[in-house]
């Protein structure tokens, strides 16, 4: 080969690297547009909307129950920051409320009560990949304990409150913000004695928005926004006596842990199943048609969730201790007296002697045909395509039950969406939100309550 040949050569593969480094920069520019473009992509940190940080800084507060008074003040904070007048409530040592009230043009009943819990569960001893309480961002996901039970929740409530104060404009109807401790250990220092103490604080409430709602999804998308509009209720006995004792009352209680039958199929329960029926692939028709599902003997082919919002469902612990466990979730209109005594007499003659540690309900359900449920279906489906209905919670339950016996009419609401493997992570590790969904709840809400007050 010449000199001039190897020259040409040499200036043909610097050519064809050049035009590799092109494409290769403009493929990389490309597939960065792209990515951009993506709800699943991860945002630089200049991308950190002020919503974001601002659920970083109360995820970055313990308020496991017992200790909410720290979250309290910094929601009291928030507030202030934007002259809204607040009340700081403690109803017990570390137990901290938070009350505001924007007044509304009408004084007819009608007011609209934003609630979410500010105690979060231990964060136990399990490991996380994230610190629980170092709210950080990973592949477009906030982690922290809170992030879904239920400070992301919270915190749409919070902005959507502020945004209706600096508006400059009386809303039709009262508008509350309500923040309390205590949720996740039964609400006796939170709801329970709130209600007992300070009536006043409910006074022209007619609906709730809480938590209990759910956002079904396949491949990243919505596909059934569920309004939470009743739960089952609970109970919790305790059986005293020697593990002999006790390990006979558990076998005579084992009719109870589960059936293969309905027991009675409540209207709310046969609305929220036929409401679901056209996203089911596999029980769909079997739910559609919930009756010919029973006469044809087909009902125990359903999944455990749906069978048990037929039922009274009582499971008891292993003994320990001399003392064992029994809870039931029953249907929300059962008398809890009566399934106490029904699983008094099952114990009979076995020499266990019975302790209520906890009842509840009667609970009604909410009524689904209202003004405000109709404006969270409709918005729903602006931001999400997907179609609304009812919801009713089998196995779980919220401050919602002592409200709806108060006459308040309550939804569970979650605002944005949430897939499987993130419900997974509540009152677990790694608990997390995605960044970009957190901001399409925070832009719900604040729709959902301007609506509502604007009518």
């Amino acid at each position: 080969m010449t000199h001039r040949q190897e020259r040409l050569l040499a200036a043909a593969v610097v050519l064809l690297l050049a035009a590799g480094v092109s494409a290769f920069v403009w493929w990389n520019q490309r597939e960065e547009e792209e990515l951009e473009a993506s709800l699943t992509y991860i945002p630089k940190k200049e991308k950190i909307t002020p919503e974001i940080l601002l659920l970083q800084e109360y995820l970055r507060i313990d308020t496991t129950a017992g200790n909410e008074i720290a979250g309290a003040r910094w929601l009291m904070a928030q507030l202030a920051k934007h002259g809204i007048p607040a009340e700081l409530i403690v109803s017990g040592p570390g137990r901290g409320n938070v009350y505001a009230r924007l007044e509304g043009r009408r004084s007819d009943g009608a007011g609209l009560m934003l609630l979410h819990h500010i105690d979060v569960v231990p964060a136990g001893p399990v490991e996380w990949k994230h610190p629980p309480y170092a709210a950080e961002i990973y592949q477009n996901q906030l982690y922290g304990r809170g992030a879904l039970d239920m400070k992301g929740i919270g915190l749409c409530q919070l902005l959507a409150f502020i945004e209706v104060a600096k508006s400059g404009r009386t809303p039709e109807h009262d508008l509350v913000f309500l923040a309390t401790a205590d949720e996740e250990q039964g609400s006796a220092l939170g709801m329970q004695w709130l209600l007992a103490n300070r009536p006043d604080l409910f006074a022209g409430v007619r609906y709730v928005l809480n938590e209990g709602g759910i956002t079904e999804m396949q491949a990243e998308e919505v596909d059934y926004f569920g309004i939470e509009i009743g739960t089952k209720q609970p109970l919790e006995l305790a059986l005293h006596g020697t593990r002999e004792q006790l390990l006979a009352a558990r076998l005579a209680l084992e009719p109870l842990f589960g059936s293969n039958r309905p027991e009675r199929i409540l209207p709310e329960v046969r609305a929220f199943l036929h409401d679901i029926a056209p996203s089911r692939t596999l029980f769909g028709d079997m739910l559609a048609d919930l009756d010919g599902t029973i006469a044809s003997g087909r009902f125990w082919e359903l999944p455990k969730g749906y069978r048990e919002l037929t039922q009274n469902i009582v499971w008891a612990d292993v003994p320990a201790e001399g003392r064992m466990k029994v809870v039931g979730v029953l249907l929300p209109d059962e008398d809890a007296g009566t399934h106490i005594r029904r699983i008094e007499e099952r114990v009979a003659g076995t020499g266990v002697r019975t302790e209520v540690v906890f009842r509840d309900g009667p609970i009604p359900f909410s009524p689904a045909d209202t003004p405000l449920f109709r404006i969270i279906a409709a918005e729903a489906k602006k931001e999400y395509g997907a179609p609304s209905g009812r919801m009713v919670l089998h196995g779980s339950t919220n401050d919602s039950r002592f409200l709806r016996r108060k006459g308040l009419i309550c939804y569970g609401v979650w605002p944005f969406p949430v897939d499987f493997f993130q419900t997974e992570s509540i009152h677990r590790s790694d608990e997390r939100i995605r960044l970009d969904w957190f901001m399409q709840g925070v832009g719900l809400m604040k729709r959902v309550v301007r609506q509502y007050l604007s009518q």
